[in-house]
């Protein structure tokens, strides 16, 4: 009976209380047992095919038909929420790390205690609360900053004391806590009758809901989508959704053209007991430990408790077609450290009665965010899946942003974190999947401190310099896949600490990095930026220009061999993109991007570059080292290396031209250095890389020439006030909104993206103002850091959030930039940011709950440009002097 609860719970407690919804879908059904005729035929044509009929698929359903749209169909190849939501733990957390993750788990809340109401299904919808524990110091400023969050969006929270905790929670060991997180409004569900209420409302308004029906493969022509293939027939569709959970990835590989969906199955425990002698109260909170790896919620009674163990087990690795998910085998070797981990939080349950043990698959993805958005090369096929576990907290608020993308072509927050485009076809890799869930899952509880780093999957894109510069000391980070060095550890430190540096307060690479920065400013750095995206286009006539000046703000009508800094925007004015572009002849530019758009910006200027046979667009990131030569002496390495005068005079600043190095030639050399320091970057066909670099090495002994990496160029970016792409800028970001009117020409003849947006902005002003804040009150050596997503508050009110910070070893302060809004006091609206309210205002920078006094600046100082090479080398970012 045990067994056949949970298989059973959805259909006896929905058909129950909707008995209407059986009537409408199996009115038809045969009382055969050999054969289960479907009741209605599929509809010949759909504007919306979603396949699903789990949390994500449902709460899609109902989200696009509460907008309007009416002509959709849901296919489920079971039953509806019969898989993984049927074994979901039903836990509504607010308390996540990550923003936008924060407010789509806000959003479900808030859905789901309305539901019942809206369509009379039950939900068990039970405002509980949550507890999340700390066992150690670092764990509670984890806690801490996540509060921060938290209280700043409205949503109640408190850091509670091991005391508080036990009188909430009496059943609860204290004896090893150091404090806890309280979050009075998290809720507990029955997930798979959310999934059933909402499917219930989209019926209600319209969506037409087909069970046993699987889809074989979705039908794509000319890049678009145009039907999907079943087991009971093909549908015309506009758009197609893959709301498939643990089978996402199948399905999205199951067409001609495949789409990328990197996610990968896991095994999942839990643990269901019989109710307590005294059954526990059904308005218990939900405990979270996340040191012990176990999460404990009370259940009919007694209690439901699994966790993320050490060693997980990937699951379906070869693929598996199986309709419902089964009950896997119990595994009490594999809970017991779990089962341990809970017997000491709760010792009270020693003689507790075991009801059953769940095993069931959890989908995990390669960075633990979840996967939304278009497919970047199937216009029309969309994508929902990947929860790591956290599916039933992201349902609603997902669901939401994914109907708004499909219906107005952009949802109304930042998903960038969890778009699909954020990931290549190199993490598509079935062994590189296996073997990075079995790192993400434990990832669940570990305690994550900034600028971690993952361990598998590692050494997959590299330069052609990376042994080289591995042998020198470097370490290394991972963006998009590729090698990025952090910085050089110098011979005799010890690598050993330096590899585990993790800590909320001053790492153990601080003196590393100022050396780096020092010979920076005072010398000349090579920094290896290979990782880049990097594109040519170009074009039989005028239709390289032409395209390129509608897509982005700045004017590419300059002469030969200028680089232009400019956006690439959309229809709101924000960047889709930020990049540098160099016109390297009348009908042909190279384009140079950060390295995470590589995916975004190939698909954003496919969709919009007109389909001409004249024009061609082409990826070179691969065929391109990219080496930063930093410093007032770069200008010297490079001209006795080359035989060619590089004064201000002869080679100009924004400045592109292909020069010989040493042997090689056809080196791309711009002057330009993503920091604001002067020098020049050499894009060296690979081939020639090594030998390049080595010559630049000897030549520069004299000049006091080192290895350099990314931490450096942090530092020397934000000190001088320079915004990057996916930390600071984004596709709600305009260039009005963060001090770069000069990279837009609104007057340069010719209609571009987003000018509408900007000239309305020019008139009316601003609603935000990017910031630059150097904090006041900071210890370095002893206050905990800033690093980004920390409150900004203005004269004790909360104004924004900052989106990257770094310490200025030139300032000896932290610096940190920032977005600041301009909220009524009364109504909370929003009100136009003015020059005036930044200046007059009194700052403060929340860091896990602590507030440190700041100073405002809308400009750099001055003084960090003294040593520029020449006049203009400050409109590389794009900020004017002080």
């Amino acid at each position: 009976a045990a067994r056949m609860f949970l298989r059973l719970l959805s259909d006896i407690q929905w058909r129950a209380a909707h008995p209407k919804w059986r009537r409408m879908t199996s009115s038809q059904r045969s009382t055969s047992t050999t054969a289960e005729p479907h009741p209605v035929s599929l509809p010949a044509q759909a504007q919306v095919v979603i396949c699903g009929g789990g949390i994500m698929g449902t709460s899609v359903a109902y989200h696009l038909s509460k907008m309007g749209w009416k002509d959709i169909v849901l296919l489920e190849q079971g039953r509806l929420a019969a898989g993984t939501t049927r074994f979901c733990a039903g836990i509504v957390s607010t308390a996540r790390p990550v923003s936008i993750e924060l407010k789509m788990a806000h959003y479900s809340n808030k859905l789901y205690q309305q539901l019942e109401q809206e369509t009379g299904v039950q939900t068990g919808y039970m405002k509980t609360g949550s507890i999340s524990l700390a066992q150690t110091q670092d764990r509670l400023i984890s806690l801490k900053r996540i509060a921060s969050s938290l209280n700043v969006m409205g949503i109640p929270c408190e850091i509670i004391s091991p005391k508080k905790v036990l009188q909430l929670h009496p059943l609860i060991n204290i004896h090893d806590l150091v404090g806890a997180m309280y979050v009075p409004e998290d809720a507990l569900v029955s997930s798979a009758n959310v999934s059933l209420a909402l499917a219930t409302a989209a019926s209600r308004n319209g969506v037409q809901i087909h069970e046993r029906t699987s889809v074989s493969h979705v039908t794509i022509q000319k890049g678009r989508v145009t039907g999907v293939e079943t087991d009971r027939g093909r549908i015309q569709c506009e758009y197609f959704i893959n709301c498939a959970g643990q089978w996402a990835y199948e399905l999205g590989h199951s067409g001609e053209e495949p789409v990328h969906i990197p996610l990968h199955a896991c095994e999942h425990f839990y643990l269901l007991t019989h109710p307590l002698k005294e059954p526990l109260s059904s308005s218990l909170p939900t405990v979270v430990d996340p040191d012990g790896r176990i999460y404990i919620r009370n259940w009919q009674g007694g209690i439901l408790s699994g966790g993320f163990e050490k060693n997980p087990k990937p699951l379906f690795t070869e693929g598996r077609n199986q309709l419902e998910i089964q009950n896997l085998q119990e595994d009490w070797d594999h809970f017991g450290p779990l089962l341990s981990a809970l017997l000491r939080r709760m010792p009270g349950l020693e003689a507790l009665q075991i009801m059953q043990l769940v095993n069931c698959p959890e989908s995990f993805t390669p960075d633990m965010r979840c996967i939304m958005g278009e497919s970047p090369t199937a216009r029309g096929y969309f994508v929902l899946a990947g929860m790591n576990s956290a599916g039933i907290s992201y349902g609603g608020g997902a669901g939401k942003y994914l109907a708004e993308w499909i219906v107005n072509g952009y949802p109304s927050e930042n998903v960038w974190p969890l778009d699909l485009k954020r990931f290549g076809t190199l993490q598509s890799s079935r062994t590189f999947l296996r073997h990075r869930v079995m790192e993400v899952m434990p990832l669940m509880c570990d305690l994550k401190v900034p600028r971690w780093d993952f361990q598998t999957g590692r050494q997959l894109r590299t330069s052609p310099l990376y042994d080289r510069l591995d042998a020198q000391g470097a370490r290394w980070m991972e963006k998009h896949g590729f090698e990025r060095v952090k910085y050089f550890v110098p011979p005799g430190n010890d690598l050993l600490d330096l590899d585990h540096s993790k800590t909320f307060y001053k790492p153990d690479w601080f003196d590393i990095v100022g050396a780096e920065v020092k010979c920076c400013k005072e010398a000349v750095c090579v920094i290896d930026m290979s990782s880049f995206t990097k594109f040519e286009i170009s074009s039989t006539g005028d239709q390289a220009l032409e395209s390129l000046q509608y897509l982005f703000s700045n004017d590419l009508d300059v002469p030969v061999g200028h680089v232009v800094h400019t956006g690439m925007l959309n229809e709101k004015g924000g960047y889709e993109n930020d990049c540098s572009i160099a016109r390297l002849s009348k009908r042909s530019f190279f384009m140079i991007s950060p390295t995470d758009q590589q995916v975004h910006c190939w698909a954003w200027l496919k969709n919009h570059l007109p389909d001409d046979s004249n024009l061609v667009m082409e990826d070179v990131t691969w065929k391109y080292t990219a080496l930063n030569l930093i410093g007032p002496r770069a200008v010297d390495v490079l001209s006795e290396l080359s035989y060619a005068p590089m004064t201000a005079e002869h080679f100009p600043s924004l400045f592109c031209k292909e020069m010989s190095v040493g042997y090689a030639n056809g080196i791309r050399v711009m002057s330009i250095t993503h920091t604001g320091e002067p020098g020049f970057v050499l894009y060296i066909p690979i081939e020639y890389a090594l030998h390049v670099y080595n010559e630049v090495m000897n030549m520069g002994q004299k000049y006091g020439i080192r290895n350099a990496g990314y931490y450096a160029l942090r530092s020397l970016r934000i000190e001088k006030f320079f915004a990057f792409w996916g930390q600071d800028l984004d596709a709600f970001t305009t260039p009005m909104e963060c001090g770069r009117e000069f990279q837009v020409k609104l007057d340069k003849g010719m209609q571009f993206l987003g000018q509408e947006a900007l000239w309305e902005q020019k008139q009316n002003g601003v609603y935000k103002r990017f910031t630059m804040f150097i904090l006041e009150d900071h210890d370095t050596d002893m206050d905990l850091w800033p690093w980004w997503g920390e409150p900004i508050f203005r004269n004790g009110r909360y104004v924004g959030k900052t989106t990257s910070s770094a310490y200025s070893y030139t300032l000896e302060r932290h610096v940190c930039l920032g977005f600041v809004h301009h909220f009524d006091e009364k109504t909370g609206e929003e009100l136009v940011v003015t020059t005036d309210f930044i200046n007059q205002g009194e700052y403060e920078i929340d860091i896990a709950g602590q507030r440190f006094q700041a100073k405002a600046k809308l400009y750099p100082f001055s003084s960090l440009f003294t040593q520029r090479r020449r006049k203009d080398e400050v409109e590389l970012s794009g900020y004017q002097r002080e």
